[in-house]
């Protein structure tokens, strides 16, 4: 079973319209990740971030997208809309996917579309007063992620859940080295998400000891083979490979949502939600696993630690 680890917040599939809840409430310095659909039939649809669930909730923040080719943003408070904001240039296409990001920032709100910054629309309310995200329209809602939710100092059940410990990079160039500050620690959770493009060969990600350039956890996909390979580099040889898994959702042509998580035996991988397969630990002093490197035929979304 999938447990999203503390400051991190999973959907997938939702129902139009969603309204679900922003857990903690929105903060400066979180953000929001969807990745979508829109059908060719759509004519709008719209993003909202809400003070509350319900039809008459405050609203700091609406984007709606006409595909008579204009994007609104506007505000709604006590009823009554403010001024809008209109934008002639529609970075979404009937019939094609999308993933929009949107960075809470300290004088509004910064969106991102397919990676590349779109429009920036000043706060009017006060970001504590968001609780709710709204989707709603022609549209069609593969995932939701929500970063830095709940209680900063909050780990969960006396420190027992999973936890994160930093914002997320969207959309690094691959390949990507990122260190990990103090070493990998027990419960402790690395997300990635991306698109596996066509004619994907293979894909990895390593967790290495930086002083040595050790390989404590090697995890190489072969889209092509239609395997998941795991192993480790250690004391200059690779160990024995292992293959087993539970399903393969590596496919051109698809995004994967992929969490790895140190608990004290084990490595264990979660696909979309899913287990998929388990790496007992060969290194044993996870603190010295500072490094993590992605790369291969990748097209990396966000990676977060």
């Amino acid at each position: 079973m999938f447990v999203a680890p503390t400051g991190y917040q999973a959907i997938f599939n939702p129902a139009i319209p969603y309204v679900g809840p922003i857990n903690g409430g929105l903060k400066s310095g979180m953000s929001l990740y969807i990745q979508g659909s829109i059908p060719e039939e759509a004519d709008s649809f719209f993003l909202n971030l809400q003070c509350g669930e319900n039809e008459d909730s405050d609203i700091a923040s609406h984007l709606n997208a006409h595909f008579d080719g204009w994007v609104v943003l506007n505000n709604c408070q006590g009823g009554e809309w403010g001024p809008e904001e209109k934008i002639d240039n529609l970075p979404f296409s009937k019939g094609s996917s999308f993933e929009v990001v949107i960075l809470v920032k300290d004088d509004g709100y910064q969106f991102q579309v397919n990676g590349q910054d779109f429009c920036m629309f000043n706060h009017r309310l006060p970001v504590d007063t968001v609780s709710n995200l709204l989707i709603g329209g022609n549209v069609s809602i593969q995932k939701i992620s929500i970063f830095g939710g709940g209680d900063p100092g909050d780990q969960g059940d006396g420190g027992n859940l999973p936890a994160i410990c930093g914002p997320p990079v969207f959309y690094p160039a691959t390949p990507y080295t990122l260190v990990i500050p103090g070493g990998l620690s027990a419960k402790q959770t690395i997300l990635f998400r991306g698109l596996i493009p066509a004619g994907a060969y293979r894909f990895y990600l390593n967790l290495t000891v930086g002083s040595s350039q050790e390989v404590a956890f090697h995890f190489n996909p072969r889209v092509e083979e239609g395997e998941v390979v795991r192993n480790s580099y250690l004391q200059e040889y690779w160990g024995d490979e292992e293959r087993d898994f539970s399903f393969n959702p590596f496919q051109e042509g698809q995004y994967c949502d992929i969490s790895v998580r140190c608990g004290s035996q084990m490595f264990k991988v979660f696909v979309n939600g899913q287990h998929m397969c388990n790496f007992n630990h060969r290194y044993q002093d996870k603190s010295q696993i500072d490094t993590l490197e992605l790369g291969g035929d990748f097209q990396v979304s966000y990676v977060c630690l």
